[in-house]
């Protein structure tokens, strides 16, 4: 199952109706590319039909990501819990490294934020999901079994 905040379920319809407001467009491209002539050659009609073909693409995955994703009440979190959307303070206890994390649903790509994404479905978003404040949890990362105590939730 799939676990989404409620700001990233409602990025993912914003763009799921911006797609679906693209298909008149690409069919009235299409319709102008057509008015050109021979198909077969015709550059315009072919990049177009791409185009929607990509666009109902990516209609079907979000409708599809939507229908299955489940929004994550966060009203009855207790504040010292980890939970979807919350950002937390851990220290590596190998190193006594301390980073900040933000536990989503989905990531967002970016790497300009004061904290790190960490996905749900991500083997340290599994060991984080509804971990407390003061607890140590253990993750199998690539470089081998890490420990993290969770020092605080921003």
């Amino acid at each position: 199952m799939d676990y989404l905040t409620e700001e990233e379920h409602a990025k993912l319809t914003e763009e799921l109706e911006t797609l679906i407001g693209l298909r008149s467009e690409l069919s009235d491209r299409i319709g102008r590319a057509r008015e050109l002539g021979d198909l077969k050659e015709n550059a315009d009609y072919h990049a177009a039909k791409d185009e929607q073909g990509h666009n109902e693409r990516k209609i079907k995955d979000l409708e599809e990501r939507l229908a299955n994703a489940t929004v994550a009440d966060t009203e009855h979190v207790p504040d010292d819990m980890v939970f979807l959307g919350t950002t937390v303070r851990l220290k590596n206890l190998s190193n006594n490294k301390e980073d900040l994390y933000q536990l989503v649903g989905e990531s967002s790509g970016r790497f300009d934020l004061d904290y790190m994404e960490v996905t749900s479905s991500s083997e340290l978003g599994k060991a984080l999901f509804k971990a407390r404040v003061g607890e140590t949890i253990g993750v199998n990362l690539p470089a081998g079994r890490t420990q993290f105590e969770i020092l605080s939730i921003e």
